[in-house]
């Protein structure tokens, strides 16, 4: 039996899935928006798609490219009818441009062990553009106070161990209940 996993609340949905680098947030993002029916806005394809016509010299100018994708990441995502899945490692500087998000906010927060995301992000490395230069990001860089615990700006929020396969209709469903879309 098929069931639609879509959410529709009254007004746009908007679920921030953060955690640390190599935390499994781009694909549970991939997957949850894939069932929920709504847009993927992810801040990483963003920046790459600047990245493919920009220079990118230094790790300052990647970082600027870091927070221009962020900021058209928000701005296509305000716009969305329906809302969408927002993914990055969001910091506490976010809460302000994710309240102003016009509906509802819900975070999913993806929470693994140090090691395990550390492995995960150098494992990708290679194939990720340069312009990130993940060989130069130190492990304290990655993995700091920052980016390991959920961004709390009010909002309901689910925390998710990533270190296995998520269960995406469950998580779904505990969505729903956190949104009060049961």
């Amino acid at each position: 039996m098929e069931h639609n996993r879509g959410l529709s609340p009254a007004q746009p949905l908007f679920v921030a899935v953060s955690g640390p680098p190599g935390s499994g947030k781009t694909s549970l993002a991939t997957e949850l928006a894939a069932q929920m029916r709504l847009p993927l806005f992810a801040k990483d394809s963003i920046k790459e798609a600047l990245m493919s016509v920009l220079p990118v010299p230094d790790v300052e100018t990647s970082k600027r490219l870091g927070q221009a994708a962020m900021a058209a990441m928000y701005s296509l995502a305000a716009v969305a009818p329906s809302g969408g899945v927002l993914e990055s490692n969001f910091r506490a500087a976010s809460v302000n441009e994710l309240q102003s998000l016009p509906g509802t906010v819900v975070e999913i927060f993806c929470r693994c062990d140090r090691e395990l995301a550390l492995a995960r992000y150098r494992a990708r490395s290679s194939t990720r553009h340069p312009g990130h230069f993940d060989s130069l990001r130190t492990d304290d860089e990655l993995w700091n106070t920052e980016v390991t615990s959920p961004v709390c700006g009010g909002w309901p929020y689910l925390e998710v161990d990533t270190s296995h396969p998520v269960d995406v209709s469950e998580l779904i469903v505990r969505l729903r209940y956190v949104v009060g879309t049961t």
